[in-house]
């Protein structure tokens, strides 16, 4: 005996595979039993402005429960659209049909009239293509826009922030000791090592002739830290995520903070990334070529003291510049002591797209690159100013998909 067939679920059915499906969904449940409800109805309307490739264009409806024929060019129709993604999906699937319906329909509009743009779910990807097309955004739309950034650091700066600041100071405050007694802040593992020598066996311990302790006082610019991020197109998310997290580390006291983006040129970003990173991340220009070497060899002058330096390359490691002499820096930053990271996406994924073989190298002499998820950034930077092992902190912090060499 044939089960019975749940007709809601081919109604849900129905809405993602669109209106080509009808006739034969409709065989499945009988007459009348695959016809969509009024909200079901206005649902597949807004899908189909995207997603239905065979529809021709102005909004006409061309029979029952038929998809419409697109968002037409008005700005009422694209207002009234924005309006139903928003009322009938959660924020990341409105995320995702936001970015295909710039990416497939080419929906510009979406970007260029400031009526549109302030009914648009901000997020990181959006950002990326406002700063793509930053040149071309109407001056009347511009403050529109910076809004729009504006909400996105704002909203990545609530999910990060207060995590990086506690994982630096909870890092560096472990690096000195003080000699303020206090039971919850003593350095056990210190301590037993320098009274090693004082092991009575007739007790079997150790009698202490001093006991160390952790300070909690702040030490200014302890660390350099350098943020050089590739601004090629296919980099947008990353350079969005990479200028917050460096307006982070560049109000923290403790680090000594440099950004840097670069493509065929290199852009010092250190100035706009200690005031307002909205600045920063609208001097960044992505696409056009890439010389990851020419930005490297810009950041080696900022390496005062290589074994208390970081350096994030944030790259997907499509070099344009000259390799070899990329590979000979980035060797000879490691081996001076700098800790050399490159993440070849910092993106809500993690999942990169990388030249494989010059990460390959690069991580034979140390180098671990990886994607990395922005919620795991606290982590990773903790463990890098502890000074782990880089590459058990990489296998930690990212998945084995994601690090290059596994």
């Amino acid at each position: 005996m044939a089960s019975k067939v749940d007709k809601e679920q081919v109604k849900r059915w129905r809405l993602i595979l669109g209106q080509h499906s009808q006739d034969s969904l409709a065989q499945m449940v009988g007459a009348g039993g695959c016809e969509l409800s009024p909200e079901q109805m206005a649902i597949d309307e807004a899908l189909a402005a995207i997603y239905d490739e065979t529809a021709g264009e102005g909004g006409d409806q061309r029979g029952r429960g038929q998809r419409s024929a697109g968002l037409g060019p008005s700005a009422p129709n694209l207002a009234k659209w924005l309006g139903d993604i928003r009322s009938y999906f959660k924020e990341d699937v409105v995320t995702v049909i936001q970015n295909d319906a710039i990416e497939r329909k080419g929906l510009t509009q979406l970007l260029f009239e400031p009526e549109m743009l302030k009914n648009v779910e901000p997020n990181p990807q959006l950002v990326g293509t406002l700063m793509s097309l930053k040149g071309r955004i109407p001056e009347r739309t511009k403050e529109t826009a910076r809004m729009v950034v504006r909400a996105v650091v704002e909203k990545i700066k609530r999910l990060l922030e207060q995590k990086i600041r506690q994982a630096v100071i909870g890092a560096l405050n472990r690096n000195e000791h003080s000699p303020l007694p206090h039971t919850a802040s003593i350095d056990w593992k210190w301590t037993i090592g320098r009274n090693l020598k004082n092991y009575q066996p007739s007790l079997g311990a150790i009698v202490p002739e001093k006991v160390y302790f952790f300070s909690r006082a702040r030490r200014s610019n302890n660390w350099t830290v350098i943020v050089c991020m590739d601004q090629s197109g296919s980099m947008a998310e990353s350079v969005v995520y990479g200028s917050v997290t460096g307006s982070i580390f560049a109000s923290l006291p403790a680090l000594n903070t440099r950004v840097i983006a670069f493509d065929t040129e290199v852009v010092d970003l250190t100035e706009q990334c200690g005031s307002d990173p909205v600045d920063m991340i609208f001097g960044v220009q992505l696409g056009g070529g890439t010389d990851i070497n020419k930005a490297v060899g810009y950041c080696e002058k900022f390496v005062t003291d290589p074994s208390q330096t970081i350096f994030f390359l944030i790259t997907d490691l499509f070099e344009g510049g000259n390799q070899a002499q990329l590979v000979r820096r980035l060797k000879d930053m490691v081996e001076s002591g700098v800790r050399v990271i490159c993440l070849l996406a910092l993106s809500d994924s993690g999942i990169p797209t990388f030249e494989q073989n010059l990460a390959k190298k690069i991580a034979e002499f140390g180098v671990p690159c990886f994607g990395c998820t922005p919620n795991r950034l606290p982590e990773l930077i903790e463990g890098v100013l502890k000074k782990q092992d880089l590459k058990a902190l990489a296998a930690r912090v990212a998945t084995k998909k994601e690090i290059a060499g596994h």
